[in-house]
């Protein structure tokens, strides 16, 4: 039990990678240095690769037997539009921006595990595909990997994630639904403007988005079922231009998470449904335009048993976690697992002789125990080892 040797003699490679792209944060669809990077060390190791959208990098290692298995790795490389206000020497470089979720490490722990599963390629029966996956945070770096065919042929796939909630040395490796959905919804409400004095002369769309918020809470409380999960938030409310005028038109800016396909189809009807029938009974205009950004993360069974028996003996059986609470987060690697049987992990970097590594992701002073990058290289070489020796 403990990290493999082959793992820990790359320790400084990968802290030294994990710290150099956490100086250098790029946002979603804006990552074009940090894929220069990763095809530079690619290169480096003798791996083929190509670009995925403008700037997403898929990797690909054959082994010795081209007709054996495809292996998928995926691993998440933008960062975050959020300060980084931590006194280290990595700290960002890139003023506002930082990686206050951890893609960083997940970058540099697949780049330890393309190193060392290239060292053992003549071993393989079959093909690694390393998908370094742009704008997971905005949802939209999976479905342009899907697109342009890099997932054709994948037979199984394997995502990881760090995670503060967990300490370091603890893995989730959760079966069924463990992530939730994640569709953004803008509501506009078109009425008519007027003086304030009169309102009976105007249609006040302030008044009618302000009942079409409290209305969609009935989804919730009232349409579905108490046992089944879901949030239907306005975070946004713009409209109006003085104190006296009826508001003409008011824009409403929200999201909907669920943990089923069904349920998410339902609420999202719902939502729809709600908020025209309001606009119509007070004579207003009111259109509803969805952006879908994840689908319900479902992990499948059979590869998260195998996936745990394989987290057993690296950080042992006590320290891993096959019932973790579902999280209403979202993540776009479920647009994978639709597509093809795998899983995605949670691996602990909280230790709690450094308070950073508790801060919540997205925090300014996110930060990890860098243990838990070889902990994830680990898992994802063993993993691999296991499908295709």
């Amino acid at each position: 039990m403990g990290i493999k040797d082959y793992v820990s003699k790359e320790r400084d490679y990968i802290i030294s990678l994990r710290r150099e792209f956490h100086k250098h944060p790029e946002v979603s669809l804006k990552e074009y240095k940090t894929a220069k990077r990763i095809e530079e060390e690619l290169d480096k190791l003798g791996i083929s690769h190509k670009r995925v959208g403008d700037t997403g990098v898929l990797g690909i290692i054959n082994g010795k037997n081209s007709s054996g298995k495809v292996i998928a790795l995926r691993a998440d490389i933008d960062a975050l539009k959020v300060p980084d206000d931590k006194e280290v020497e990595y700290k960002s470089q890139n003023e506002g921006y930082h990686h206050a979720c951890g893609h960083d490490a997940h970058t540099a722990s697949l780049l330890g595990a393309a190193k060392i599963l290239k060292e053992r390629e003549n071993e393989l029966n079959g093909e690694v595909r390393l998908f370094f996956q742009q704008a997971e945070e905005i949802g939209q770096g999976a479905k342009i990997f899907i697109k342009e065919g890099a997932l054709d042929g994948v037979e199984e796939i394997l995502g990881a994630h760090v995670s503060s909630h967990l300490d370091v040395g603890q893995v989730s490796v959760t079966s069924g639904p463990i992530a939730a959905s994640c569709d953004y919804f803008k509501i506009t409400v078109k009425g008519k403007g007027g003086h304030v004095s009169v309102p009976h002369l105007s249609i006040d769309a302030l008044y009618i988005a302000s009942q079409i918020v409290i209305n969609l809470q009935s989804i919730v409380s009232r349409q579905t079922d108490p046992v089944d999960t879901v949030v239907v938030g306005v975070g946004v409310i713009t409209g109006g231009t003085i104190y006296n005028a009826v508001a003409e038109e008011v824009v409403l800016e929200g999201t909907t998470r669920t943990f089923t396909f069904e349920t998410r189809e339902k609420t999202n009807k719902n939502v729809e449904k709600i908020a025209k029938s309001i606009g119509e009974i007070y004579g207003a205009e009111v259109s509803v335009e969805f952006k879908d950004y994840a689908s319900p993360l479902i992990n499948d069974e059979k590869v998260s048993g195998e996936v745990a028996s394989i987290a057993n003996t690296i950080v042992g059986e006590e320290n891993v976690i096959t019932n973790y609470p579902k999280r209403l987060g979202a993540d776009d690697f479920a647009e994978f697992l639709i597509e093809v049987p795998g899983t995605y992990i949670h691996v602990g970097t909280k230790n709690s002789c450094n308070f950073n590594t508790s801060s919540e992701h997205h925090n300014h002073l996110f930060d990890i125990d860098e243990e838990g990058l070889l902990i994830t290289t680990n898992i994802e070489v063993d993993y691999v080892l296991s499908k295709l020796l």
